[in-house]
C-alpha cells in the first residue's frame, strides 16, 4: 500500500508519500525535483550502513548525480559544532543553488539537513527521507528545522519546508524496540490533542502495531501525517493552533536538556513522560477528569511507554527542570506557556499555570505514578 497526502501551503505545498519498499523507488520521486546539479545526501553513521546504498542505487537507476555527507548519530551531536562541520562538508561538495539536499535518517538528520538547506547559499531545496517512526510521523513534516543549544532544545533553526517527504515504513525493520516506542509516543500525541477516535483506535491496535504488524503501522503513520498536515496547513509558523503539536514537549524538552541530550532519555521517551505530566497537571488544576489520566496510564502500561521520571536513571530536581521551562520557545511576554488538556482529545494552550502546581507534578513524577495528584493542594 502506498498513500500520498498533500500538505497545503500554497506555493510551498508538497506531498508526503507513505508505504513499504519506497527506497527502491526513490529515484522516481526524486527525479521530479532534481536537476543537473544533482543531490547531496545527508545521513548518519547508523542509517548509512543500512540504507545509503539502497538510495544511491535508486538514484543511479534514474541517472541522478549524487554525493554524500555522513554525520555523527544521536541528539548529542545536534549542536553548533556539528552543524558547522556539516556546512563545511556540504560546501566542500561545491553545491550551487540548484543542488538538492536529501535528508536520509531520523529526526536529528532531518532537522540538521533541513536547517543546513535553509542557509546554504542563502537557501536550497531539500527532500526528507525519514527512516524512524518518530521522524515519519512528526519531525519530517511541517518544515521545522534546527539544532540544540546548551540553553535548550531546537532554539536555533528556521522554518524551511521540504519539496517532498518519502516515508518508507520498511526501514522500521532495523530499529530497536526502544525507537518504535519513541515514535509511538508522537503517534498517540495526535489522539491526545484533538482526535479521541484515533486514541481509541490505538487502544485497540497499539500492541499489535508495536509487535510488528506493518499494515497497522502504515495506517498509523498515514493518520498521524494527515493530522499534522492539517494543523501545519492552518498555522505554518506556529502563531496559533500549531502550538498544540507541542503537547508534552515543554516538559519533554526540559527533561532532555537536563540529561544533556544523552541516550539516558531519547526524545520520544521524554515526550511520553511529558504528556503524562501534562495530563497530571491538568488533573491537579481541575481541568481534566482523573479517569482520563487513569485511562492514559493504562494505555502506557499496555504498550510499554515510560510514564514517569522514576523509571529513568538519574537524580531529578524540580527546581532545575523549572529553570529549563523559562527558555521554552512558546513563552510570551515572560509568561510560561503550556499545552494542557480538558480530557483526551481536548488539548488547549494556556499561560495560567502556577509554579506550585508545576513543582508538585515534577516532584510526584520523580517518585510515584501521577494518578494520586487529584485533590492535592
Amino acid at each position: 500500500m502506498v498513500e500520498t497526502l498533500r500538505v497545503e501551503l500554497g506555493e510551498r505545498s508538497y506531498d508526503i508519500v507513505v508505504g513499504e519498499r519506497l527506497l527502491a523507488r526513490a529515484g522516481e520521486y526524486i527525479a521530479q525535483h532534481a536537476g543537473h546539479s544533482g543531490v547531496i545526501i545527508v545521513s548518519d553513521e547508523n542509517v548509512a550502513r543500512f540504507y545509503l546504498h539502497r538510495l544511491t542505487n535508486a538514484l543511479e537507476e534514474k541517472k541522478i548525480r549524487h554525493r554524500s555527507v555522513i554525520v555523527k548519530a544521536g541528539d548529542g551531536h545536534k549542536n553548533l559544532a556539528a552543524f558547522d562541520e556539516l556546512i563545511e562538508a556540504l560546501l566542500e561538495q561545491k553545491p550551487d543553488r540548484k543542488t538538492l539536499i536529501v535528508a536520509l535518517g531520523g529526526g536529528v538528520v532531518g532537522d540538521m539537513a533541513g536547517f543546513a538547506a535553509s542557509v546554504l547559499l542563502r537557501g536550497v531545496d531539500f527532500i526528507q527521507v525519514p527512516t524512524t517512526v518518530l521522524s515519519q510521523v512528526d519531525s519530517s513534516v511541517g518544515g521545522k528545522t534546527g539544532i540544540n543549544s546548551r540553553y535548550g532544545k531546537n532554539l536555533i533553526g528556521s522554518f524551511h519546508q521540504p519539496l517532498l517527504v518519502l516515508a518508507d515504513v520498511s526501514t522500521f525493520s532495523t530499529l530497536p524496540k526502544r525507537e518504535w516506542l519513541a515514535g509511538y509516543a508522537e503517534m498517540v500525541k495526535y489522539g491526545f490533542i484533538n482526535d479521541l477516535k484515533f486514541f481509541e483506535w490505538l487502544e485497540k491496535n497499539g500492541a499489535a502495531l508495536l509487535a510488528g504488524d506493518m499494515e497497522l503501522m502504515t495506517q498509523a503513520v498515514v493518520r498521524s501525517c494527515k493530522a499534522k498536515a492539517a494543523i501545519v496547513a492552518a498555522d505554518e509558523k506556529e502563531n496559533d493552533v500549531r502550538a498544540l503539536l507541542n503537547f508534552g514537549h515543554t516538559f519533554g524538552h526540559a527533561l532532555e536538556a537536563e540529561t544533556n541530550y544523552s541516550d539516558t532519555l531519547v526524545h520520544g521517551e521524554a515526550v511520553a513522560i511529558g504528556m503524562m505530566m501534562a495530563f497530571a497537571l491538568s488533573v491537579r488544576m481541575g481541568l481534566c477528569p482523573e479517569k482520563d489520566l487513569q485511562r492514559v496510564q493504562a494505555h502506557y502500561d499496555a504498550v510499554g511507554l515510560l510514564s514517569r521520571l522514576k523509571q529513568v536513571p538519574g537524580e531529578w530536581n524540580a527546581e532545575r527542570l523549572m529553570e529549563h521551562f523559562t527558555r521554552d520557545k512558546k513563552n510570551k511576554d515572560g509568561q510560561l506557556t503550556f499545552i494542557l488538556t480538558r480530557g483526551i482529545g481536548k488539548a488547549f494552550i494556556t499561560q495560567e499555570v502556577s509554579r506550585e502546581d508545576l513543582r508538585a507534578v515534577l516532584t510526584q513524577s520523580a517518585t510515584t505514578i501521577p494518578s494520586p495528584l487529584m485533590g492535592e493542594g
